[in-house]
């Protein structure tokens, strides 16, 4: 057998929104309301439940021998409105990662996963310069209600697709498709996770502070023609290094470092990688809107459930072996999964990742760990309800669960820390 180091993490990711059910005071809960913008006219609603009864889902990773569990708190059930906070929400959040400890599961907690609060949203969110010091006293105060509990800190989920889907394509709140604006929000984005990173230091000395990025090779489609291969190259870092690079503080390749963000320089403990596909980039001079370039999968390679990506493992391994390359600092797999309804593809995909991952462990590469997207089918933001990357599918209407065969693929290396022989 195939063995992961000792006291390797195996865990599952979620975030709140996603999950817990009724979050009324964020943007995502409004945006959900309006015609049109999310399949099917589907809204989260309850959710997975969690808020009520996360509980027995924890109970389902301790029969998946999982060991560690990536969640998300939600800003706007914390604080509400302004300078509100709502104990209730600190207690109930502290019985969920108490619950998760007491089961042997370890948490990992992301501070901003894609939700703003209502009035953050209103005065402005990500372009208005005063989110810095807002997300810093959020930061803050969770290190302080939850830090016994936790020492393992996301602060921001992929900025790159909050700017990308929020400020370029218009497709997330706040529905921007401006690139000056987006610009903006970039900066502040950067600015805020280092005012987090030093605000949970500061409570926290011993804490790991990182974020999860997501990552994706940039490879050109025809490879031979000189304008696509420059156009996957300076797509691939804008999108994937531009923002470790300024976190870490690496001097920026072809001059891709936000304006005014030198203070964010050193602040990475740790890089989390979330990695689903990879893209074919074709340089085409009318794609203004995508900054000429048109993104798409390998002709006649494995593809998932609605187009969402082309299946590519080996992808996982290059990702992880350049940003080890660049910044030196320790790895998690914070997110890599796939929608199959039907459970084609993910036990392979599943083994095949996992197989990725041990080969760049025996290069030498410091993965900690790997949480799997995800534990359980949830809300899956513009796409509603019809994507399904769960371990363990779910009828949002009726709430019954039932585990996917994957799900015992996946158990069953989590127990062994070990792959299967081939």
């Amino acid at each position: 057998m195939r063995r992961f180091p000792d006291g390797f993490r195996w865990g599952t990711a979620t975030s709140a929104h996603q999950v817990e059910g009724c979050n009324r005071h964020n943007d995502w809960w409004v945006f959900e309301q309006l015609p049109g913008r999310i399949y099917g006219g589907h809204r989260s609603g309850r959710a997975c439940d969690w808020w009520r009864h996360a509980e027995a889902d924890f109970d389902r990773m301790v029969e998946l021998h999982l060991n560690a569990h990536r969640l998300s708190v939600e800003w706007s059930r914390l604080e509400p409105e302004p300078g509100r906070v709502d104990e209730g929400a600190v207690q109930r959040y502290r019985q969920m990662l108490q619950g998760l400890r007491s089961r042997g599961v370890e948490p990992m907690v992301t501070l901003h996963h894609f939700t703003l609060p209502l009035w953050v949203a209103r005065r402005g969110g990500w372009e208005n310069p005063a989110v810095v010091g807002w997300f810093r006293t959020h930061a803050r105060r969770c290190a302080e209600w939850f830090g016994d509990l936790v020492d393992l800190w996301v602060t921001v989920n992929e900025p790159n697709l909050v700017v990308v889907l929020g400020y370029l394509q218009g497709r997330h709140p706040p529905e921007v498709r401006n690139p000056w604006r987006a610009r903006r929000a970039a900066r502040h984005l950067l600015l805020a996770h280092a005012a987090a990173y030093h605000a949970l230091h500061e409570v926290q000395p011993h804490a790991r502070v990182g974020v999860a990025h997501h990552l994706r090779p940039m490879d050109p489609e025809r490879v031979r023609h000189p304008l696509d291969r420059w156009t996957a190259r300076w797509h691939g870092e804008w999108f994937n290094w531009m923002w470790l690079d300024a976190l870490h503080g690496s001097t920026p390749r072809g001059g891709f470092r936000p304006w005014g963000t030198e203070e964010c320089a050193g602040t990475l403990d740790f890089v989390g990688v979330n990695y689903y596909t990879r893209d074919r980039v074709r340089f085409s001079p009318w794609a203004v809107h995508a900054a000429l370039g048109l993104h798409r999968p390998t002709r006649g390679a494995p593809v998932s459930d609605f187009q969402y990506g082309e299946i590519y493992p080996e992808g996982l391994r290059r990702v992880l072996e350049e940003a080890w390359r660049r910044y030196r600092r320790p790895l998690w797999v914070t997110e890599n999964g796939l929608p199959d309804a039907e459970d084609r593809w993910r036990p392979r995909f599943l083994l095949d990742h996992l197989e990725a991952l041990h080969r760049t462990l025996a290069q030498g590469v410091p993965v900690l760990g790997y949480y799997h997207w995800s534990l359980v089918d949830n809300f899956e933001w513009t796409e509603g309800w019809r994507m399904k990357f769960g371990l363990v599918a779910v009828d949002p209407a009726s709430q019954r669960r039932q585990a996917r065969p994957s799900a015992t693929v996946y158990a069953q290396v989590c127990a062994a820390n070990a792959l299967p022989d081939p």
